[in-house]
């Protein structure tokens, strides 16, 4: 079975502000990068929009989409929102603890539906700290960011 790597990264300049989004996708040898800019968001939508695009590339080849996925995020709203909270969510009918709706929830529903049928271990990782790839995607998010705010 072909194991993927996929790492990413959304960040904004201000928050909200001019944001993007990033990820990193390796498959053996092969390596494929995306990233975009949009002109008003968050940080939190960002680094869950990085996901959602990555899973969407990979659910667009089947080859890709029966393989084991190991995905990292410098994001622990992210990591955590998706292995532990979003089920107590979910059965909350959106939800949080204090009663309030989950904020990001479109974002959060569009992940739930494109990760269930993948095998993703969802992995955390510092960032800034020198991971190769981590630094790539983030570089890639402040170059989108860079022109397009030009």
């Amino acid at each position: 079975m072909m194991n993927v790597q996929i790492y990413t990264d959304g960040g904004c300049s201000g928050n909200p502000g001019p944001g993007a989004w990033a990820y990193i996708l390796i498959e053996g040898e092969e390596e494929s990068r995306d990233a975009r800019f949009v002109a008003q968001t968050t940080n939190n939508r960002m680094e869950l929009q990085a996901v959602i695009e990555a899973l969407q590339r990979v659910g667009q080849d089947p080859e890709l989409a029966s393989a084991g996925i190991e995905l990292f995020t410098d994001s622990q709203y992210v990591k955590n929102g998706i292995s532990e909270w979003i089920h107590t969510w979910k059965k909350n009918g959106w939800k949080t603890r204090s009663r309030k709706p989950v904020k990001n929830q479109d974002l959060w529903k569009q992940l739930l539906s494109l990760s269930s049928a993948l095998d993703i271990r969802w992995r955390w990782l510092q960032g800034h700290a020198g991971h190769r790839y981590n630094e790539a995607c983030d570089r890639l998010v402040q170059e989108a960011i860079r022109l397009g705010t030009r």
